[in-house]
C-alpha cells in the first residue's frame, strides 16, 4: 500500500426500488485537507487515462458507473513508498469504494466497461501550477495485463 493513499469501502442500502449510498463524509479522516472543487468526467471503454496528480491537493475518485482499472504512482521521492505501485479495480462489480491519492501521488486507469463515470473532488480549486501530468510511458506499467 502506497503511503497516504486511502480506500474507503461504503455500505450500499438497496432495496426494490434502488439504492442510497454516501460517499464523502466531513468526519471522514482522510477528508481532513478540505473541499475545494467537485468535478464529473465521463470515460468511453479503452481509454487509459495516466499519469495525473497534483503537487498541493489531495484528490478523492468514485465511479458511479462502470469499471476501471487504477493504478497509482509514488512519485515522492522522500516517500518511504517512493516509486512504489498498487492497483485495484473500481466500480461496477466490485465492492463500493472512493480512493483518495495524495500530493505527489500520480493515478491513472483504464476503462473496462463503459459508459463510466468518475466522480472526483479535489482539496483546492484548479491551479495549473498543481498539476503533475506525465506521459504515460514514463512509468513502467502494463495497462493491457
Amino acid at each position: 500500500m502506497i503511503q497516504g493513499v486511502a480506500v474507503k469501502e461504503l455500505i450500499t442500502f438497496d432495496d426494490e426500488r434502488g439504492f442510497f449510498r454516501e460517499i464523502i463524509q466531513h468526519t471522514d479522516d482522510f477528508f481532513s485537507a478540505g473541499f475545494g472543487q467537485l468535478s464529473h468526467s465521463l470515460v468511453n471503454a479503452g481509454v487509459v487515462k495516466a499519469w495525473h496528480g497534483h503537487n498541493y491537493q489531495t484528490q478523492w475518485n468514485y465511479v458511479a458507473t462502470g469499471l476501471i482499472k487504477v493504478a497509482l504512482y509514488d512519485n515522492r521521492e522522500t516517500s518511504e513508498t517512493y516509486e512504489e505501485l498498487m492497483e485495484f479495480f473500481c466500480g461496477d462489480s466490485h465492492p463500493a469504494q472512493v480512493y483518495m491519492f495524495p500530493p505527489g501521488v500520480l493515478h491513472g486507469y483504464k476503462c473496462l466497461t463503459a459508459p463510466m463515470n468518475i466522480i472526483y473532488v479535489t482539496s483546492g480549486t484548479y491551479d495549473l501550477d498543481d498539476e503533475v501530468r506525465i506521459k504515460h510511458s514514463e512509468v513502467n506499467y502494463d495497462w493491457n495485463k
